[in-house]
C-alpha cells in the first residue's frame, strides 16, 4: 500500500473541537463486513449488536498534562515543551519535545511557571526534535510532579485549533482511565460513560483492560510512499493474565471480542499466539498495522472516524477492508460525521 491511497478530502468543518454534550451520545456508524451494509446510530445503542459473554478490551492508560509553556533564559522566547516521558525519576529526567526546536541548545536553560518557579536544563538532543531536560527541583519526587502537572496543560491533538479549557481535562480522558503514562487519549473509549458500563454488566457484556501508553507517533506525519518503510514509534504496553484469560475463554467458545480503539488493536496483535489466542506481554511495542493485515484476536472493532494520511486511519481500513472503508468514509463525510479524537464513533463488525 501506499501513503497517497489514505489521503481523501476532509471539510473542514468536520474536524471536531468540542466533544459531544455526553460521552455516549455522540452519533455511531455501524459497518457490518462481511455484507457492506451501513447503519446510522447513536453511540448508546452499540449494546443492541453484543450479547452476554461477549468481551469488551479497553485500553485503561491515563493522560498527564504534558503541554509546557516556558521561557528561555536571557531572550525570554517562548517555548512549547511537550513532556512525552520520564526517564530518570531520581535525577528528574525527562524525554521531551520542543517548539522551536533551533532555538534550543545543549546548557540552555528554560523557565516555567509565573514566578520562574520551575527551571530545567538542556542536557541532551536525542533527534531532530527531542531532548532531554532535566528538572532542577529539590524536593520528594511526588511533590515535584504534582509542581510539573501543575505547571502543564491537557494535550489536545494540534487539529484542535482552540485553547484548552476546564472542560477538557475530564473529557479528555476515559472515565476508566487507571496507569498514567500517555499523551494521546484512547479515542474510542472516550465515547464511554458510567451509564453505558453499567448497562453493559447488566447485559451480561464482559468488560477487560489492556494498557497502552499511547505516544505522540500516532500523530507524526508518515514520509516514505512506500508504507513498508515507515517505522512506528515505540509504546509501552501490558496483557496482563486477567485479560488474556477473559479473551481466550470468549475465544474458545465462539463469543465476540471488541477491540475499542486503534491502541487495544495494536497491543492484542502485538500479543497474539497462535489460533487467535492472547498471551501475556509486559514491553513495547511498535507493530504498524496497515493493508493487508490477517487480525486473529478481535472480532469487531470500536473506532473514530481518523484524519487522511494517518497510521489510525490505516489500521481501521486493514480491519475493515481498504475499499468498503474508504467508502465508508465518503458516505462518513456526505452525512456529516464529526472526525477526531472529540469526534462520532464507528463500529465495524
Amino acid at each position: 500500500m501506499k501513503l497517497s491511497q489514505f489521503k481523501f478530502k476532509l471539510p473542514e468543518e468536520l474536524v471536531a473541537h468540542h466533544p459531544a454534550e455526553n460521552r455516549d451520545e455522540s452519533r455511531l456508524l455501524v459497518l457490518d463486513r462481511k455484507t457492506g451494509k451501513i447503519e446510522h446510530d447513536v453511540f448508546k445503542s452499540i449494546l443492541k449488536y453484543y450479547d452476554d459473554k461477549d468481551v469488551f478490551i479497553f485500553n485503561n492508560t491515563r493522560v498527564f498534562p504534558a503541554r509546557l509553556y516556558g521561557n528561555k533564559e536571557k531572550t525570554g522566547a517562548k517555548i512549547e515543551v511537550f513532556l512525552l516521558r520520564e526517564l530518570n525519576s531520581d535525577l528528574r529526567l525527562w524525554d521531551v519535545l520542543v517548539d522551536p526546536a533551533r532555538k534550543i541548545r545543549i546548557g540552555n536553560k528554560l523557565y516555567f511557571g509565573e514566578d520562574d518557579s520551575m527551571v530545567a536544563e538542556v542536557i541532551d538532543n536525542t533527534t531532530s526534535r527531542g531532548r532531554t531536560l532535566r528538572f532542577l527541583y529539590d524536593g520528594p519526587h511526588a511533590e515535584f510532579k504534582k509542581a510539573l502537572y501543575d505547571l502543564g496543560e491537557t494535550p489536545l491533538p494540534k487539529y484542535i485549533e482552540r485553547d484548552v479549557n476546564q472542560e477538557d481535562a475530564s473529557r479528555y480522558q476515559t472515565i476508566f482511565a487507571q496507569h498514567e503514562g500517555a499523551v494521546v487519549a484512547p479515542a474510542a473509549g472516550l465515547h464511554f460513560s458510567r451509564e453505558l458500563l453499567k448497562r453493559m454488566e447488566i447485559k451480561g457484556i464482559e468488560i477487560g483492560f489492556v494498557t497502552v501508553h499511547s505516544g505522540l507517533g500516532n500523530y507524526r506525519d508518515i514520509d516514505v510512499e512506500d508504507l513498508t518503510k515507515h517505522k512506528m514509534d515505540s509504546e509501552q504496553m501490558l496483557v496482563d493474565d486477567a485479560i488474556v484469560s477473559m479473551v481466550n475463554q470468549a475465544k474458545d467458545t465462539q463469543r465476540q471480542v471488541c477491540a475499542v480503539g486503534t491502541s487495544v488493536m495494536r497491543a492484542v496483535e502485538t500479543a497474539a499466539s497462535t489460533g487467535g489466542h492472547l498471551k501475556p506481554y509486559d514491553g513495547w511495542t511498535n507493530k504498524f498495522i496497515f493493508p493487508p493485515f490477517d487480525f486473529s484476536v478481535a472480532t469487531s472493532m470500536v473506532t473514530n472516524l481518523h484524519m487522511p494520511l494517518s497510521t489510525l486511519l490505516m489500521m481501521t481500513t486493514a480491519f475493515g477492508g481498504y475499499d468498503l472503508m474508504m467508502e465508508t468514509y465518503n458516505v462518513a463525510i456526505r452525512e456529516k460525521y464529526r472526525f477526531g479524537a472529540y469526534g462520532d464513533a464507528m463500529l465495524i463488525l
